[in-house]
């Protein structure tokens, strides 16, 4: 089951056990510059707001009303990325598609997991998505973009614009896997374990943008620790600030700073480090697909504004914090002193 609370979808699966929780908020962030530069990590800078579509029936799209979901705002060429979260840490298998495109392979969305390639993230071990795996550590942004201009994934790999927005599948880990996880924890610790524009026009899907540094983790766990028998669904439909503001009578978030703008505010950016997890190697799909620039200078049009490439970016590593190792006492030192 999905609830949406405070911006963000909570995932819940308390058939296969009470503590299989996470959680997924859509950040918004600066746009990198599409310029064929590899950049840090840009920061969040708030949650797009989420709506039920089932609240605005009468006004959707017939095929948006299908989908069921939620709806969220981007003006065209702004970018975002995904937040992972959830207070249990309980371990998920996550796939991500734009367009019916798996976000990781390039493939054509199917319905349960698979390794070979892997087509999926492993939560609580991946913090966040920016981004289409394009290669091993390397992601292209993404960046909404309207439907049937072909710009998005979706287009340039199925020829088609008919889905757009986001599709998330969540699959919990098996309640056997997860209790005997824990169990050998608690052991290795030495511990018991505690009891304006008409809705009806085409919407957004998204599209790459430019390079950033970011590694897709690989899925440590294995294929048989995922229960398969209960996924959980939605759809994330993307409207234009237009649309968002005819289907919800809400205006849109004011538009994000440009990358050079809050580069020369002397703002952090970021990378992430984790020693202890392999990345995916990149997909070879997603890598032959053009950037928005890429496709914009092919129809003679200036599709990203603000696109200047940037330098001098101060940078803030980042590590996984979740399982620090305490330094024990020495017992040849004195507890007096």
């Amino acid at each position: 089951m999905i609830y949406l609370e405070h911006d963000q979808l909570e995932i819940q699966s308390p058939e296969v056990h009470d503590r299989a929780r996470c959680s997924i908020s859509f950040q918004r962030t600066l746009r990198i510059p599409d310029d064929g530069s590899d950049y840090p990590l840009p920061p969040g800078l708030g949650c797009f707001p989420l709506r039920h579509l089932d609240d605005y029936s009468d006004r959707l799209p017939d095929a948006w009303g299908r989908r069921g979901g939620v709806i969220m705002p981007m003006f065209q060429a702004e970018a975002m990325w995904l937040n992972f979260g959830g207070f249990s840490a309980y371990p998920f298998a996550l796939k991500i598609a734009t367009g019916k495109v798996c976000a990781i392979t390039g493939e054509h969305w199917v319905n349960h997991l698979n390794t070979d390639p892997q087509d999926y993230l492993v939560l609580p071990e991946q913090p966040w998505l920016d981004g289409y795996c394009v290669e091993k550590g390397v992601v292209r942004q993404f960046v909404a973009m309207p439907l049937g201009k072909g710009y998005t994934v979706e287009e340039q790999l199925t020829d088609s614009a008919q889905h757009g927005g986001l599709q998330i599948t969540a699959y919990p880990m098996k309640a056997e896997r997860y209790e005997a996880m824990r169990n050998r924890l608690y052991e290795d610790m030495d511990m018991a374990p505690m009891a304006m524009q008409s809705p009806q026009e085409e919407g957004m899907g998204l599209a790459p943008g430019g390079r950033m540094r970011q590694e897709i983790y690989e899925d440590d766990y294995g294929l048989d620790a995922w229960d398969q028998r209960h996924p959980v669904r939605c759809f994330v439909s993307i409207a234009n600030s237009a649309q968002w503001m005819a289907i919800t009578g809400e205006r849109p978030p004011i538009e994000p700073p440009t990358a050079e703008q809050y580069t020369e505010s002397g703002l952090p950016w970021y990378d992430y480090y984790d020693a202890d997890h392999e990345a995916v190697s990149g997909s070879d799909i997603l890598k032959s697909v053009k950037s928005v620039s890429q496709t914009g200078k092919e129809k003679g049009v200036t599709a990203l504004p603000d696109n200047e490439s940037i330098s001098g970016t101060r940078v803030v590593t980042l590590r996984d914090t979740r399982k620090r190792e305490v330094r024990e006492f020495s017992a040849s030192e004195s507890l007096d002193s």
